[in-house]
């Protein structure tokens, strides 16, 4: 592909920004991001023994969720005509990569309601007031009374959207409890690392283990995006926006272990959701950059984004390739970005 997508997998207000779909949702709606805005409030740490135990408990839990990897050298990148030059996916490259840690799924419902509980934390989507839904999943009234996104229409903003409310302020996520949370933004996700001991991973760490240890893949599986007619991941069916078939099983987020794995036992980093990685993003500092636990380029305007999400098809987005990369700015949610966590 030579010609950059539609904006499908992350709300654009004008579709200005880097080619990769990424202006901030508030820009949309209340204009710029305000860069370096504060980190929200925290309620008190729980005074009470058996509290304070419990979320030590709960933080020890999200540690030992994690896997361990052995690291190594790896080709990450891609130089496959399926991609796209312009965001960044070449040049395909050696890195070689310390052991480390990472979580097999994303982060659900029920695991970051056990973070919210224990610090009170608010997210960037519920003090703005608002956050950014697919308008097929609102209900018809809703819908109709929101405001668009100028460049991608399917986007919609929609005040009282928020992680527990993930299609507006009559949803929840009583039925979602192992899906990925959504949502939430960089620094929401950043928070949850800081009270969970975890940390993000690094986009060359979130590549090497999306691969499963298969060189130069275009899928987490393979090459063939459905082998033997089998779907294996969370994207879109159909034509988008219109119409998503379902074939794969899922029209939203499906359940955090709803596919097989892969080779390093990793389960959907292939659509279902975006995923943050601690990143600054750049499209051409990898270029020339360290070859060796790379970390990004020192300073930004939108963090990295991996292995999109339940809202890709190929007509339009075709990002839940091993080696696609997509970004946003850190305060940035919408109801297909979520996140899962790593350590060293």
């Amino acid at each position: 592909m030579t010609e950059h997508p539609a904006a499908c997998c992350a709300p654009s207000a004008d579709g200005a920004g880097p080619p990769l779909l990424t202006l901030s949702p508030r820009a949309a709606a209340t204009g710029p991001a305000r860069a370096g805005a504060g980190t929200p409030d925290h309620a008190a740490a729980p005074a009470h023994r058996t509290a304070a135990a419990a979320d030590r408990g709960a933080r020890s839990r999200a540690a030992a969720r994690t896997v361990p990897l052995p690291g190594g050298r790896f080709l990450m990148g891609t130089d496959d005509a399926e991609g796209f030059p312009a965001d960044g996916e070449g040049p395909v490259r050696e890195i070689t990569l310390r052991p480390f840690r990472i979580d097999p799924t994303a982060v659900t419902n029920a695991q970051f309601a056990t973070f919210v509980k224990a610090t009170g934390h608010v997210t960037d989507a519920e003090r703005f007031g608002f956050s950014f839904v697919f308008e097929g999943f609102l209900p018809p009234a809703l819908a109709r009374g929101t405001q668009r996104v100028q460049a991608a229409p399917w986007w919609a903003v929609v005040p009282g959207a928020h992680w527990r409310h993930p299609y507006g302020p009559d949803s929840d996520v009583g039925a979602l409890q192992h899906h990925p949370v959504v949502h939430v933004s960089w620094r929401d996700a950043q928070e949850y690392c800081d009270w969970s001991g975890t940390r993000l991973p690094t986009e060359a760490e979130w590549e090497y283990a999306a691969r499963g240890g298969l060189e130069q893949a275009r899928y987490p599986w393979g090459d063939e995006l459905t082998p033997g007619g089998r779907h294996l991941c969370n994207i879109w069916q159909g034509e988008f926006p219109a119409r998503n078939t379902g074939a794969d099983g899922h029209l939203a987020t499906a359940p955090v272990k709803a596919f097989r794995p892969n080779g390093f036992g990793l389960y959907n980093v292939a659509g279902n959701v975006w995923e943050w990685c601690a990143d600054w993003f750049s499209a051409d500092f990898h270029v020339t950059g360290p070859r060796t636990d790379p970390l990004g380029p020192p300073g930004g305007t939108a963090r990295v984004m991996r292995g999109g999400s339940h809202m890709c098809h190929h007509s339009y987005c075709n990002r839940y390739r091993v080696a696609a990369r997509s970004s946003n700015t850190p305060d940035s949610s919408a109801g297909n970005i979520g996140f899962r966590v790593a350590a060293d």
